[in-house]
């Protein structure tokens, strides 16, 4: 079965799916975006085999989404670009929408800290605390009543 190109299709939702639609992909950014940013911590935190990550990373630096970093003679990290900064926002709208809707009793299992006022609260487009909009560059991320 071919794989559809969602990335020739007129459309900005098609081509930024054909980025970040794989399943994976989005919880690689996600890890990268909190510091787990080397190949064994992503594998060993995801579960995911190594020829995926493998082959998810090689995609997501190809399409300039994450840049691979030497630390150490042959060792490689990752980190996100301007362009997968960008797409952490995106993720945001994604944890507005889970811890809404499938957070259940427990909770969200993040919340994030505004860095313009300390504000602490759930994962929206504007701090709850001062009203500002809030980014992915705007925040730290911090356990929530949902962790596990």
């Amino acid at each position: 079965m071919q794989r559809t190109n969602f990335g020739e299709m007129a459309c900005s939702i098609a081509r930024t799916m054909d980025v970040i639609g794989e399943p994976w992909s989005p919880l690689v950014l996600r890890n990268v975006y909190v510091g787990i940013n080397r190949f064994d911590q992503i594998q060993q935190q995801l579960g995911i085999s190594r020829k995926v990550l493998a082959e998810r990373l090689r995609w997501l630096v190809e399409q300039q989404v994450l840049e691979r970093r030497e630390y150490a003679a042959n060792r490689h990290e990752y980190a996100l670009t301007d362009r997968g900064l960008e797409l952490v926002d995106v993720l945001m709208v994604m944890v507005r929408w889970g811890d809404k809707w499938l957070a259940g009793e427990a909770g969200p299992p993040v919340l994030y800290r505004h860095h313009a006022c300390g504000g602490i609260g759930h994962a929206t487009l504007a701090c709850s605390a001062c009203g500002r909009p809030m980014g992915a560059a705007d925040i730290d991320v911090l356990p929530g009543p949902g962790a596990s």
